[in-house]
């Protein structure tokens, strides 16, 4: 027996959670799948730039009004192997919230706005019929169920689903690890730092509950031999950096809050588009330098339900669904990509120790560059 839906969202986090909640309010029978049981942590930066506010407020969620109030950030500071720093303030208002509580809290406006939602749930196969619907069949427990959708939206994060690729060079070679802890006993200011160290940096910064986030992006090379725990990898990198260790030692890892993802290959281009729509991380995969992660999320989520919306109801066909979104998802990400690579390369230049004494030389270039990796304010 096949179910009916209007439209499948695979993968329940930050974007196809906001997706879900965008056209079950539109009346569409929306299923959101994910292979993972929620709440759980994830590895993530848990840092949320300006831009997120004004579009979990288009979601009904509002910030500042949440049980779990979340950690507000003003400025960031970036603080180099050698002890150089680079201070910079945000453009506003930037928010620390965990991701254990955020996606509580969209799954929760998803269930209200008439979504079903379905956890520890695996994707056998993706079939795509002759008049163009698909044919979706998931694995729950020992229960087998098959589902027919005339949408399917992929927000799966980096790694593709089994039975789908991509075109070459949609990614970068390097191989990456991320790495995740929240800590308790480390004072903080309204501030996010970042610590660059040997093979990539480490970003700090306050959430809820008087607790910090901890999370890295290294290269595999650098990780092998650090060891296998999440603490000891943060540990090792904290090694070629004497400021970070100082940091890491002032607090005590929160146990069950340690999570890791591997292997990481960073965005070239953003990839709208394969067998179907892709949004947050499946389409574009940003350096987390940039801080910008979750409100591409968000406003990937937005675009693409739009989209869908006029689709499912029957005002567009499928050849211009898939157009018109690529051609906005591309409109609006992919100088937000360039710039944000440039910036990393630039990072991790040799050169790099110099760029504290150019940001006292030319204050405005550090204002500067936190600006050229934010979205602008939706239309």
């Amino acid at each position: 027996m096949t179910k009916q839906v209007d439209v499948i969202i695979i993968g329940a986090g930050i974007a196809g959670s906001s997706s879900a909640i965008e056209l079950a309010r539109q009346g569409h029978r929306t299923l959101l799948l994910d292979r993972q049981q929620f709440p759980r942590h994830k590895t993530c930066g848990e840092f949320m730039s300006p831009e997120t506010k004004e579009m979990l407020e288009h979601l009904s969620i509002h910030l500042l009004e949440m049980e779990k109030m979340p950690s507000s950030m003003d400025h960031a500071r970036i603080t180099m192997p050698d002890g150089g720093e680079i201070e910079a303030p945000l453009p506003g208002f930037a928010y620390g919230i965990s991701r254990y509580e955020l996606d509580q809290k969209l799954h929760q406006q998803a269930r209200v706005a008439g979504a079903e939602i379905m956890t520890k749930a695996t994707i056998i196969s993706i079939q795509q019929l002759e008049n163009r619907d698909y044919e979706v069949e998931v694995k729950q427990g020992n229960e087998r169920i098959c589902y027919q959708a005339k949408a399917v939206i992929g927000a799966h994060g980096s790694k593709k689903l089994r039975g789908t690729s991509s075109e070459e060079g949609l990614r970068d070679k390097t191989i990456y690890v991320g790495v995740k802890s929240h800590y308790k006993g480390i004072d903080i200011p309204a501030r996010v730092e970042l610590y660059f160290c040997d093979g990539g940096y480490v970003g700090i910064s306050p959430i809820e509950n008087e607790t910090v986030n901890v999370a890295a992006l290294l290269t595999l090379d650098s990780v092998q031999g650090s060891g296998k725990s999440v603490t000891e990898i943060l540990q090792a990198a904290a090694m070629s950096n004497p400021n970070l260790a100082v940091r890491i030692a002032e607090g005590e890892a929160v146990e069950g809050t340690q999570v890791s993802v591997a292997p990481l290959h960073l965005s070239n281009l953003p990839e709208p588009w394969s067998d179907y729509p892709h949004i947050g991380d499946a389409m574009m995969v940003i350096p987390p330098l940039c801080g910008d992660g979750m409100s591409i999320a968000l406003r990937s989520s937005i675009l693409c339900a739009r989209w869908t919306d006029v689709y499912l109801k029957g005002e567009i066909d499928y050849a211009t669904w898939q157009s018109e979104y690529t051609l906005e998802a591309h409109r609006e990400f992919a100088q937000l990509l360039r710039r944000a690579r440039t910036i990393q390369n630039l990072a991790f230049a040799k050169a790099n120790r110099f760029y504290p004494a150019l940001a006292r030389i030319f204050p405005g270039l550090a204002n500067y560059v936190v600006k050229a990796t934010r979205l602008t304010e939706m239309r």
